[in-house]
């Protein structure tokens, strides 16, 4: 190889990272051009975030699975996170959400327990959650959804509540499931904390979300489906129901997407959640991706 040869190589090798580092923060300069106008009077900052390394999560399916008309637990299933998490520190809070009302983005909260001070927003519906996302998203210049139910169960660690009955052997006799129901959704009655309580009451979990089933459930994107599978558990078939969308907490709860207070209705089986609140997820834009993927 010439030495002009190795000169150009050299040049080319440095010339592109530099031009993708360029781009990048030419990317991320566009991001951040809104943010000057989050100052103004109500318009809240980019919330706290708490961001989880890549990983797996071994965890119960959130999905109802039916043999042979009868429920049988769901299995455990494998999910892996490719990129790292961005997950709100703490619920969006009461005064958040009557910020985007203020701005006619939001329909008002029709919370049922009223709390005092800085508390967690409840009394939203699944389609009220995905409002603020959108509102807020437009504010902060950012991407800001709902974490699925996986991303809730991985961000909730220790705190995430494995439902599971544990009949497995025995799940043919309904009077089994039905008694071991009933013991678990007394014991479930026995905890009820209605009222919402400052931000911050239940304290951190061991990846630093604060209130993480708490008495406020969390409105999730994933749609409840019914499986069906047959005797060796293989699957038959599956019915996504997206008018209702799984909420996570204490426990799973299915809900449909209109509804503010679980206890008027909406809730297929169990006892119904204290309240219903949601935190939201960052998605990372392209330019962030891109200077994680050269270890900028």
């Amino acid at each position: 190889m010439t030495a002009k040869a190795a000169l150009t190589k050299d040049m080319t090798g440095l010339l592109l990272p530099a031009g993708l580092l360029l781009l990048a923060l030419g990317g991320l300069a566009a991001q951040l051009a809104p943010f000057p106008a989050l100052t103004q009077k109500g318009h809240p900052v980019a919330p706290a975030t708490v961001t989880l390394p890549p990983g797996t999560l071994t965890y119960r399916a959130p999905d109802t699975y039916l043999r042979e008309g009868r429920q049988v637990d769901a299995p455990e299933i494998q999910v892996t996170f490719d990129q790292p998490l961005i997950i709100m520190q703490y619920q969006v809070s009461a005064a958040d959400y009557a910020a985007c009302v203020a701005d006619n983005a939001c329909a008002r909260a029709e919370p049922r327990n009223i709390g005092t001070g800085n508390i967690a927003a409840t009394g939203v519906s699944f389609n009220d959650a995905m409002a603020y996302a959108d509102w807020l998203s437009a504010r902060t210049g950012q991407t800001w959804t709902l974490p699925s139910d996986a991303e809730w169960a991985y961000a909730a660690g220790e705190r995430f509540a494995d439902d599971a009955l544990g009949l497995e052997g025995d799940d043919t006799n309904p009077a089994l499931r039905w008694i071991a129901d009933y013991r678990k959704e007394a014991a479930r009655k026995r905890v009820s904390d209605p009222i919402p309580h400052q931000l911050g009451f239940y304290g951190a979990n061991e990846n630093g979300l604060q209130d993480i089933a708490g008495n406020v459930w969390e409105w999730t994107d994933t749609c409840q489906t019914n499986v069906r599978v047959d005797a060796a558990g293989v699957v038959i078939s599956t019915a996504p129901a997206c008018t209702i969308r799984v909420l996570q907490g204490q426990h799973r709860a299915p809900m449909s997407s209109f509804i503010r207070d679980a206890r008027s209705g909406g809730c297929s089986v169990g006892t119904p959640p204290d309240n219903l609140g949601f935190r939201l997820v960052r998605r990372p834009a392209w330019h962030e991706q891109l200077l994680a993927r050269f270890g900028l």
